[in-house]
């Protein structure tokens, strides 16, 4: 029998050739801004038209599109958010939804909202708290909640929401509060995570994929001293760093990184050891202009109240001998099969595997086969990820030898180099003939002009 390494590796063989790839740390939005470890072909196919296809049509009266985008990073403040530019072309985007008589239900998948991407130094909520925080975000990109406010108040199109990973911890309260009448898909009893099939579509699975992340998915057991209840993992506050390098324009760190050597005498201090990799790898992705001893990473936030410096998060080795030791997180190499289970994640990852491909996209995207095309207990046929930015698609086959269909939603993010913005999907779900099968269409809008990137169908 094939594994699922296998299965995956000749499904990118099969990948269509106008389709994105790269590796890449999805921490945050910026990262995908220069962490680019592979070229990328960008896409080109569209029809030549004024305006491009119109997705939104599909020639009949019926009402059965499934459109879904997602990763679009709303903050709160403009001075540093990573949409700002591609601001109007979203509310243009769900203005067209808005006008189409043929979509029946606009799927946001993930990273709607931003609480992740603040400069380090700065007060998330300001003094005040996280509903006037998302309050905040609403007022800030004014244009694009109207429109989805609008979409979801005349009722003709469902307006789902299935959180990520950058809107983790925002409550379905908070949510509703700015977009009144949209319907959330959060996983029974837990925050930041959500899988959803359409309704008629029971085979189809939409998630944003940052469960099977080691850093972006929610960890309810680190820190529960410092910040009782807390399900932030490492990735915010790499994000917050990460942020707090753009703002300052760094080129190069007021610090370095002390060498950390492996000990090999335990298990958990090898997978330490590879966490400290990851850690000095991605702080000399993104230098800052502080010493790693200041106090500089403010919380309030989650249940963390203090103010953190970088080596709060840094494994550390006194001497470069001895056993490693961190201080936020500790022990967080020996909890990722607890916190698989704590995300329902059905198929148990390896921890080593997952600390040494946090970066990649590409791990992301093999997780469909995985967690539901190789997974005997899963009949899911067409699954679809945000999460990595990286728009793509490609077909496999499940155990049985039936084709299934992976589709990544990509990203709206302003600045996404060596790759694609403004993504999105659309699903036409197949009729009661037998020869109909259900089309998944992936199309880019930068511009303003729609370009289909890539399509295929399977009857399921």
């Amino acid at each position: 029998m094939k594994s699922s390494t296998d299965i995956y590796n000749a499904a990118k063989k099969t990948e269509p050739k106008d389709v994105s790839r790269r590796n890449f740390m999805k921490f945050s939005a910026t990262t995908a801004a220069v962490l680019s470890l592979a070229p990328v072909c960008l896409l080109t196919s569209c029809y030549q038209n004024d305006e491009g296809p119109d997705p939104f049509n599909n020639g009949t009266d019926e009402r059965n599109l499934i459109v879904v985008a997602s990763d679009f990073h709303m903050g709160a403040d403009l001075d540093y958010a990573e949409i700002k530019a591609n601001l109007i072309p979203l509310q243009h985007f769900f203005e067209r939804i808005e006008t189409s008589a043929n979509v029946k239900e606009l799927v946001i998948n993930g990273d709607l909202l931003d609480e992740w991407f603040v400069p380090a130094t700065v007060d998330t909520y300001q003094g005040y708290d996280q509903f006037d925080f998302v309050e905040r975000i609403a007022a800030a990109n004014k244009g694009v909640f109207d429109a989805l406010n609008r979409i979801i108040f005349a009722g003709k199109i469902t307006v789902t929401y299935v959180p990520g990973n950058h809107d983790l911890t925002i409550t379905a309260a908070n949510v509703e509060n700015v977009l009144p009448g949209i319907v959330q898909v959060r996983d029974t009893g837990l925050l930041g995570l959500g899988t959803y099939s359409p309704a008629g579509s029971p085979k189809v699975a939409i998630e944003h994929g940052h469960r099977y992340n080691f850093f972006c998915a929610p960890d309810p057991i680190s820190n529960q001293v410092a910040a009782p209840g807390t399900i932030l993992p490492p990735g915010y506050f790499f994000t917050r760093i990460g942020a707090l390098h753009v703002v300052q324009k760094c080129k190069k760190g007021a610090d370095v990184v002390l060498t950390v050597t492996d000990p090999l005498t335990t298990v958990s201090q090898n997978l330490l050891f590879r966490y400290w990799e990851q850690w000095k790898w991605s702080l000399g992705i993104f230098p800052i202009n502080n010493l790693f001893s200041d106090n500089i990473i403010v919380t309030n936030i989650n249940g963390f109240t203090a103010t953190y410096s970088v080596n709060d998060l840094l494994p550390s080795q006194p001497g470069g001998v001895g056993p490693i030791s961190v201080n936020l997180y500790s022990g967080v190499q020996d909890t990722w099969a607890a916190r698989c289970t704590a995300n329902n994640v059905p198929v148990a990852l390896d921890t080593g595997n997952a600390i040494d491909k946090v970066a990649s996209a590409e791990e992301t995207d093999r997780m469909s086969i995985v967690q539901y095309f190789t997974n005997a207990s899963s009949d899911k046929r067409i699954v679809v990820f945000g999460h990595t930015h990286v728009a793509t698609m490609f077909s496999s086959t499940n155990l049985t030898g039936q084709k299934t269909i992976y589709v990544n939603s990509g990203t709206w993010i302003d600045s996404n180099p060596n790759s694609t913005t403004t993504n999105f999907v659309v699903i036409t779900p197949q009729n009661s003939e037998e020869s109909s099968q259900t089309a998944v269409v992936l199309y880019n809008f930068e511009g303003e002009y729609v370009r289909e990137m890539s399509r295929d169908s399977v009857r399921i």
